[in-house]
């Protein structure tokens, strides 16, 4: 997928005694999107952008050693070492042969050094260049972000695509706005500002801006401009609209205090695991302080100052753990960290509450399960059946607000619930809407100045085109729903399969999630929801939905 990008001019911080200031150029081939203000909250927001740097430069996939080297020297060596071993022959004879032949291999080794070494060297110099001067070559897309009338979001992924990183700041971090126009942008932000970004201090004036001018630069200055394309793949953009999906699901929430979080971190920093299992098991009862189990070594820390206030108990399990380590540099500015986990193998969300600012760092099942390749998310949001009309009428309502709850929404479109959260799920999965999980809201944030082609993006998947084949083909019989109070309603099917017959059970909640499922198919005995529902599932849901639609 080809993205344009056009500035006019570069991201820029200058820094002397007395002053500072932060200048984003914004993407000018996009809606005018700009900001004007002075920083109030200087030291907190230094440390906020600086982690969500963290984020955008995080890879933690695993990397092989190199061992082209020594493959060679092995080769070059396995003359030698079988002229050692084969001592039935002349030892004296074969010593002097082998002399020999290393010296005349020492001198095609020099040779070769000699003529390949300006190769070598330019080759270093390259990259070198590029990690010191160009390092935005090694990382994939410039962040988003978007200005609201009460507040401006960055928000970014990381480099392996399993780290999902928002900072969300109001206008109390700003102690004079001058001007703004709300919208959403892609900013040029070079690898170089980051070492800048260290150089605001308490007593320093520090401008930011997000420059309107951009956008007025005549086309006779049309060297101004520079242009970037960047041909993305799907995965990347898709990752953005799973992890949109992802807020939505239900999941057990509760606070930790800032040294319970350190705690987490200083064991991550002290130890290191040598096998599996590499998680934490959180385990959550009401009105007892949190409790996590770092496993293998089976240490359980005592969030002593972090009551769960939940209805249930619970015992949920999370891998790739050590990306926790990117909100180290939060603890000292943090009020509490609100999580937020979806299930045992499944999403998690970190809200560090900054105080006017908030930083929300979602991480995928685990660090090899990232964000694009394993999870459907999507498929577990709301799927009513919504018309062109409807959807038309809450997406106006909602870009005259710019942010509301679905509430808001049904009570000025005159709209039922679920259509409403169906039209809102759908404009999520497009990439034109996010949910914002720290005030409950849906925010208005297109990612893509273009429509984004959701026929790749989000219906290209095998389990929906199945579960769609299975009800145009009728293979769901015997459709039964049951109301369970305080939990939704419970759905069960017989779905008559290419072999046998499935029998799926899901349970939908009053925002029309997939809250609970279960299915006696190989895919969901194999992933469970690991990599979302299976076909099954999804069929029993989409004929229940015709059905009660043709009602």
């Amino acid at each position: 997928m080809l993205f344009n990008y056009r500035y006019s001019g570069n991201s820029q911080v200058y820094s002397n005694a007395t002053s500072a200031g932060i200048s984003f150029a914004p993407d000018t081939r996009r809606d005018p999107t700009f900001f004007v203000g002075k920083l109030h909250k200087k030291i907190a927001f230094r440390e906020a952008i600086s982690a969500l740097h963290d984020v955008v430069v995080s890879d933690l996939r695993f990397k092989p050693k190199d061992k082209t080297a020594y493959k060679e020297w092995a080769a070059q060596q396995e003359s030698i070492w079988l002229a050692e071993f084969m001592n039935n022959y002349d030892e004296k004879a074969a010593d002097q042969r082998i002399e020999g032949l290393r010296a005349e291999l020492h001198d095609v080794m020099a040779e070769k050094d000699r003529v390949m070494a300006p190769f070598y060297k330019a080759r270093k110099q390259y990259f070198d260049f590029l990690y010191q001067k160009d390092r935005d070559a090694w990382f994939v897309l410039d962040p988003v972000i978007s200005v609201h009338p009460d507040e401006l979001f960055f928000e970014c992924f990381s480099q392996d695509e399993s780290t999902y990183g928002k900072l969300s700041a109001n206008y109390n971090v700003f102690k004079e706005v001058n001007e703004f126009e709300c919208g959403t942008t892609n900013i040029d932000y070079s690898a170089a500002l980051y070492n800048e970004f260290q150089k605001i201090r308490d007593y320093k004036e520090t401008d930011f801006k997000i420059d309107p001018g951009g956008f007025q630069v005549q086309t006779s200055q049309e060297e101004l401009y520079h242009e970037v394309k960047i041909d993305l793949p799907d995965s990347w953009v898709r990752g953005f609209l799973q992890v949109s999906s992802a807020m939505t699901l239900p999941a057990a929430s509760f606070d930790l205090h800032p040294m319970d979080v350190y705690n987490f971190c200083s064991w991550l920093r002290r130890f290191k695991e040598k096998n599996g299992p590499r998680s934490i098991r959180f385990i959550l009862e009401p009105g007892k302080p949190v409790r996590a189990v770092f496993e293998p070594w089976n240490h359980e820390i005592v969030c002593a100052r972090s009551l769960y206030t939940g209805p249930q108990r619970r015992e949920i399990r999370i891998w790739g753990r050590r990306r926790m380590l990117i909100l180290e540099r939060l603890i000292p500015i943090a009020r509490k960290f609100t999580v937020h986990l979806t299930g045992n193998g499944l999403p998690s969300f970190y809200v560090a509450d900054l105080g006017d600012m908030q930083f929300t760092l979602g991480l995928s099942g685990w660090t090899a399960n990232d964000w694009s390749r394993a999870g459907q998310f999507d498929l577990m949001a709301p799927r009513a059946q919504v018309d062109d009309t409807a959807k038309l009428k809450v997406f106006a309502d909602l870009k005259t607000r710019w942010m509301a709850k679905p509430e808001t929404i049904v009570s000025a479109t005159g709209l039922d619930k679920a259509t409403v959260l169906g039209a809102l799920g759908i404009y999520t999965q497009a990439g034109k809407v996010i949910y914002d999980l720290h005030t409950g809201f849906y925010r208005l944030r297109e990612l893509s100045r273009e429509p984004l082609p959701l026929e790749e993006l989000r219906f290209s998947n095998a389990e929906e085109a199945a579960a769609n084949k299975l009800v145009t083909a009728e293979k769901v019989k015997e459709i039964t729903a049951k109301d369970i109070p305080g939990v939704g309603m419970q759905l069960k099917a017989n779905v008559q399969g290419a072999q046998r017959v499935y029998h799926p059970v899901i349970t939908i909640d009053a925002d029309e999630r997939l809250s609970e499922a279960h299915c006696d198919c190989n895919f969901y005995g194999t992933n469970k929801l690991y990599k979302g529902p299976c076909e099954h599932m999804l069929a029993l849901r989409i004929a229940h939905s015709q059905h009660k639609a043709a009602k």
